[in-house]
C-alpha cells in the first residue's frame, strides 16, 4: 500500500488496548522507542516469509510455539534455554515424521500484550481493570498495579533484545547441534509410559548414524550444527509496533521491527479496525487467529486487506476452534480460500479452544482435547484436499502443572503444584515433546508412498 502510514492506525477503531492517563509519559516512551534499534531485520522477515510459503506449499511445516505471555519476573537465561531447547526437539521429531523441513517461530521476546475477555474483574467484591500483560500493567490485585505504565514498554524492548541475543547464540553457537538434540529426546523415551515413542526415536539414530557413516557429520556439515530461529508475538500493543517500525531501505517498505512475525488475534481481526488496518502496510508475515465466529465472508474481506498481491507466505490463517468443533467451522473457511484463489498458510492452535475450569478451581487444557483438535485439523485438510501448514502451541520448557494429562499424567490435583503461568495454561516440556511425537506419526500417514517428502 503506496499510502499507508505506520500511524494510520490511529485513525480505526481500537479494542484491547489500554488507556493510558498519562499522555506526556506516552508520547515521552514513544519518542524513546523510534530511536532505538529494531529488534529484528527486513531480510530475516522475508526468509521467514519464504519458508511460510514452502509450508503452504507442503514443502516444509511450521512449528510455533511458547510462553501464552511472557513475564517480566519470570524471565531468566534458564527459562529462554529451556524452551528453545524443546523447541528443537519438536522440531527433530516432526522433521522425522514430515520428511520436509521444519520452520522454527517462537512465541518469545515481544509476547508480553494478552486480550482479556472483559476489561475489569472483581475479587471479593473489589473490582479492578483486567491484567494485560507485563508490557502494559502488573498481575498484582492492586489499584496502583493495574493502572496502565507506558514505561513498561521500555522494559519489554530490554527484554526483548536480550531474548533475542541469546537466541541467536544458542543457534549458531553448536547448542542446537543435531547430535546433542537427539540427545536430550532419548532421555524422554527412557520411561516405561514413553515405549510407544521409542520405536520412532530409535528410527531417528539410525538415521543419524547411516549419515555418519555415509561422512556427513557436524564437522562437515554447518546445517547439522545451526538453526534459523524466528520470533513471533501478538501485535497488541499499537503504540509499542508503530515505536519500532522502521523503512526498509532495500525494498522500500516498512518493517514491524518487534518481531519477525506478528498476528492478530481473534478478539482484535475487525476489517475495519486498528489492528488489521497496522498489519495490513508492513512486510512481516502476518498471522490471522480464526476463530467460531469467523465467518467466510469476514475471511475473504481480511485476505484482501492483509494480502492484497496474493503473495506464498504473507498470511498465515491459524485456526482455534476447540476439540469436537473444527468439522462444524473449518470446511468453509477452507471453502472461502478456495473461493478466492488465495494463497495462506494454515496453522492450527489447539490451546485457545480448549481451556476449561478444573475441579481444583485452576484454568487448564486436557492434552487429550489438544490432541483431537490436531487431528481434527488433520482430517480436514485430508478431506478437502488442502495443506495443513504447521502447529501452533502455548508451551514451556519448564516442568510446570498447567495442563493435565500426557505421559506423565498431571492430574486436577496435580495443578497447584507448580502452576506458575501469568495468564493462560501451558504444556510443559514432557507435553510437548510427547505433542510431538504424536503430531509426526499423524504427518507419517499422510505421506503417499510415491512421494518421500511429504504428502500433508
Amino acid at each position: 500500500m503506496s499510502n499507508w502510514q505506520k500511524s494510520n492506525w490511529r485513525s480505526k477503531p481500537r479494542v484491547q488496548m489500554p488507556d493510558y492517563t498519562d499522555q506526556d509519559a506516552l508520547h515521552s516512551v514513544e519518542a524513546q522507542l523510534a530511536k532505538y534499534p529494531p529488534l529484528v531485520f527486513a531480510g530475516e522477515a522475508r526468509r521467514l516469509k519464504a519458508q511460510l510459503g514452502a509450508a503452504g506449499r507442503g514443502e516444509a511445516f511450521l512449528l510455533q510455539g511458547g510462553d501464552c505471555a511472557e513475564s517480566f519476573e519470570q524471565f531468566s537465561a534458564d527459562g529462554i534455554r529451556d524452551t528453545f531447547k524443546v523447541m528443537l526437539q519438536m522440531a527433530m521429531v516432526l522433521t522425522y515424521g514430515a520428511k520436509v523441513p521444519v520452520v522454527k517461530v517462537g512465541r518469545m521476546a515481544g509476547q508480553f500484550a494478552k486480550p482479556r475477555s472483559a476489561p475489569t474483574e472483581t475479587i471479593n467484591g473489589v473490582e479492578l481493570p483486567s491484567y494485560r500483560g507485563d508490557i502494559i500493567n502488573e498481575l498484582a490485585f492492586t489499584p496502583e498495579a493495574r493502572i496502565p505504565d507506558p514505561k513498561k514498554m521500555l522494559q519489554a524492548y530490554t527484554q526483548a533484545a536480550a531474548t533475542l541475543n541469546l537466541i541467536r547464540a544458542f543457534s549458531t553457537g553448536g547448542y542446537a547441534d543435531v547430535h546433542q538434540v537427539h540427545a536430550w529426546t532419548l532421555g524422554f523415551t527412557e520411561g516405561d509410559k514413553a515405549e510407544a515413542y521409542r520405536d520412532m526415536a530409535n528410527r531417528i539414530t539410525d538415521t543419524l548414524d547411516f549419515m555418519k557413516a555415509a561422512g556427513v557429520t557436524k564437522d562437515n556439515a554447518h546445517t547439522l550444527q545451526t538453526v534459523e530461529y524466528y520470533t513471533s508475538h501478538e501485535g497488541l500493543l499499537l503504540e509499542y509496533e508503530e515505536a519500532l517500525t522502521r523503512l526498509d531501505s532495500t525494498s522500500g517498505k516498512w518493517l514491524a521491527g518487534s518481531g519477525h512475525m506478528i498476528w492478530i488475534g481473534d478478539r482484535t481481526r475487525q476489517p475495519d479496525g486498528a489492528h488489521v488496518e497496522f498489519c495490513s502496510g508492513v512486510l512481516n508475515p502476518i498471522g490471522l487467529k480464526c476463530g467460531p465466529t469467523t465467518t467466510a465472508d469476514d475471511l475473504k474481506v481480511l485476505m484482501q486487506k492483509l494480502n492484497p498481491e496474493n503473495e506464498e507466505g504473507k498470511l498465515t490463517l491459524i485456526a482455534r476452534f476447540g476439540a469436537g468443533k473444527v468439522a462444524d467451522h473449518l470446511p468453509r473457511l477452507v471453502q472461502a480460500v478456495k473461493d478466492e484463489g488465495a494463497k495462506v498458510t494454515w496453522v492450527c492452535d489447539p490451546m485457545h479452544g480448549n481451556t476449561i475450569k478444573s475441579a481444583s478451581g485452576y484454568k487448564t487444557r486436557p492434552f487429550e482435547s489438544v490432541l483431537r483438535e490436531v487431528r481434527d485439523f488433520f482430517g480436514v485438510h485430508q478431506a478437502e484436499g488442502t495443506i495443513p501448514g504447521g502447529v501452533h502451541f502455548e508451551m514451556t520448557g519448564q516442568d510446570v502443572t498447567e495442563c493435565t494429562g500426557g505421559v506423565r499424567e498431571v492430574t486436577d490435583e496435580d495443578l497447584s503444584d507448580r502452576y506458575h503461568t501469568a495468564c493462560d495454561p501451558r504444556l510443559n516440556a514432557d507435553q510437548s515433546l510427547e505433542l510431538a511425537f504424536l503430531v509426526a506419526e499423524e504427518l507419517s500417514r499422510l505421506r503417499t508412498p510415491d512421494d518421500s517428502r511429504a504428502a500433508i
